[in-house]
């Protein structure tokens, strides 16, 4: 491995002389090792992103290469596991350090002494290309398909064995002299390969009303969540990790608060997942990278996270990756350009950051893996804004290459309406490519009923306006039972409760009941109206109140039903 030595050290970034490096490999800096990859190659200088604290380093400290790009360790054991930004295990190295971990201090990413029951699907003589599922092992409750890497060289398998090993064991060998073990490495800049990538019209069920009815994401689809602090950011993330239609769940808590990654490394062991009764953590990757941990770190987390989805999505899984937040990673980068004394974009950013987030988001989708099989990875980017300001340029960037926009409004968290997305500005571009799902599988007048409801608060944000002017009382008769039903909308539909047993988790079923119910009201009371009935008296009707009741219930067909049949009577009245 060549060598060099330190010159000179800002921050996070230092620069070495006399090393013979390659772009994106990883080095060892320093006396105490500290690992590092290298980002600019100038002559005989080379600088270096540390993804340590850096104080201490002094010019003159040995830096050595180590010949490989910055890469993941993908097999068995990731599952339920904790890692930090550069896949380091904070598990592992808390029993090692305690609660402060030194400087220098590594751990392999996957538990060398554990052994994992390895079962073959392939057998001796079979061709064996990249992708070929040649085994399984099982991860608490996923078949763990173990393939031939996406870099290897086609061949044939000449040896293949089961039984019990640990995740460095060979396995399997080839005739051009390859081995293959359960795990192997992949850099995290470059995404692995796929056949082709499908259309994305198969919804991500989020079990969140808001998100489903009038905003839904499709598996394989990008989203964002902008909204300034205190909006609701990483409830309504932790909300898509815990219900989202997905077998596995990437967190990436990339460069957040810790308490708010405290509440999430507490909470996630305790939620049960509803469909296998296991804790929610036995299908969960957890990337944490706080605030205060190093920058560098902070950037490579992203990369850690999508990689890891891409290893899953390969075995043909349906993968959530939740980013939160992309704003604290497009901070570190801009932190690290202006170490390297590059030539600022707008509000001191890299002119890059379009490219590089438009690379990340890029490697979400639905696609044919390369074994054949169907896979999905689903990217749902938090961003923070500054000052709740949409127009600064992460948020504008992101929305380039995003078809979900879900707007979070400080307002209505201050309300205290949760999820407290803003109908009026958030949008979803999957609804025409989602349609004959929904029409199939839920119901046949699902967008119909999704139409009307928008149309409705639309209505209600211009009434609004006027009401300011000159008072609810002095509206006609119809618009005022228009505010009525945009706002049984809101509170019935729109607001959820995300700590309530029932309430937490809405399927697309109980979306369409509360629909077609509130619509029911709004059908009769129209009807009425024309029909010379007082304005009033149609406000008054005691049945629709009744209509929030149905998100608590566990029996909410029944409840609907009778609450339909009341309003019938009562108008008939």
């Amino acid at each position: 491995m060549a060598k060099g030595t330190l010159h000179r050290i800002t921050g996070p970034v230092v620069i070495a002389k006399g090393l013979n490096a390659k772009m994106y490999e990883v080095v060892k800096v320093g006396n105490q090792t500290l690992m590092g990859e290298v980002i600019q190659i100038n002559g005989d200088k080379t600088t270096i992103q540390v993804y340590e604290d850096t104080s201490g380093l002094k010019p003159g400290e040995p830096v050595e290469t180590t010949g490989l790009p910055l890469s993941v360790e993908l097999g068995p054991g990731l599952l339920n596991s904790v890692y930090d930004g550069i896949q380091r295990p904070l598990a592992e190295l808390r029993k090692q350090e305690g609660d402060f971990i030194s400087r220098g201090m590594t751990a392999p990413a996957l538990d060398r002494k554990r052994k994992w029951e390895f079962k073959t699907t392939a057998k001796k003589g079979d061709d064996a290309k990249p992708g070929t599922i040649i085994g399984t092992v099982r991860e608490y409750d996923t078949e763990h398909a173990i393939t031939i890497p996406p870099n290897t060289k086609p061949g044939k398998i000449t040896e293949l064995k089961e039984g019990t090993y640990t995740v460095t064991d060979t396995v399997c060998k080839l005739d051009n002299g390859h081995e293959i073990s359960l795990m192997h490495r992949w850099p995290v800049r470059k995404a692995r390969d796929t056949q082709k990538k499908l259309l994305p019209n198969i919804p991500l069920i989020t079990g969140q009303r808001v998100f489903d009815a009038l905003f839904p994401i499709a598996k394989g689809g990008v989203a964002a969540i902008p909204g300034p602090f205190g909006s609701g950011k990483t409830v309504s993330q932790s909300q898509l990790a815990k219900w989202a239609d997905a077998n596995v769940i990437v967190y990436v808590g990339c460069g957040e608060r810790g308490n708010e990654m405290t509440e999430v490394l507490e909470e996630f062991p305790k939620l049960v997942d509803p469909r296998t009764e296991q804790p929610l953590m036995n299908r969960t990757v957890l990337v944490a990278n706080t605030s205060n941990m190093p920058v560098a770190a902070r950037e490579a987390s992203i990369y850690t996270g999508i990689t890891i989805s891409e290893y899953y999505r390969d075995m043909g899984y349906s993968v959530a990756l939740m980013a939160d937040s992309t704003s604290r990673w497009a901070e570190a980068m801009r932190e690290i350009s202006s170490r390297l004394q590059e030539m600022p974009g707008e509000e001191g950013y890299p002119s890059y950051l379009s490219t590089r987030l438009a690379d990340f988001y890029e490697r979400a989708g639905r696609t044919i893996t390369l074994s054949g099989k169907e896979g999905s990875i689903s990217v749902i980017g938090a961003v923070s804004p500054p000052g709740g300001d949409f127009s600064e340029p992460v948020t504008q960037n992101t929305l380039r290459v995003v078809k979900n926009f879900w707007a979070l409004d400080a307002k209505l968290a201050q309300r205290r309406h949760f999820p407290s997305i803003n109908w009026l500005t958030s949008y979803s571009l999957y609804l025409d490519t989602l349609e004959p799902w929904f029409k199939e599988n839920v119901a046949e007048d699902w967008r119909e009923s999704v139409n009307r409801m928008m149309s409705i608060l639309q209505e209600e944000d211009r009434l609004l306006e006027i009401v300011q002017l000159i008072g609810s009382d002095a509206l006609p008769d119809k618009e005022r039972i228009t505010l009525r039903i945009a706002r049984m909308i809101r509170e019935f539909l729109l607001q959820q409760n995300a700590f309530h047993p029932i309430d937490t988790y809405s399927e697309p079923k109980k979306t369409h009941m509360t629909m077609k119910t509130i619509l029911k009201y709004a059908d009769l009371a129209y009807a009425s109206l024309e029909a010379g009935m007082r304005a009033q008296k149609i406000l008054e009707i005691k049945a629709k109140d009744r209509i929030g009741e149905a998100k608590f219930e566990k029996n909410y067909e029944a409840l609907l039903k009778a609450i339909e049949k009341e309003m019938e009577r009562e108008f008939k009245a």
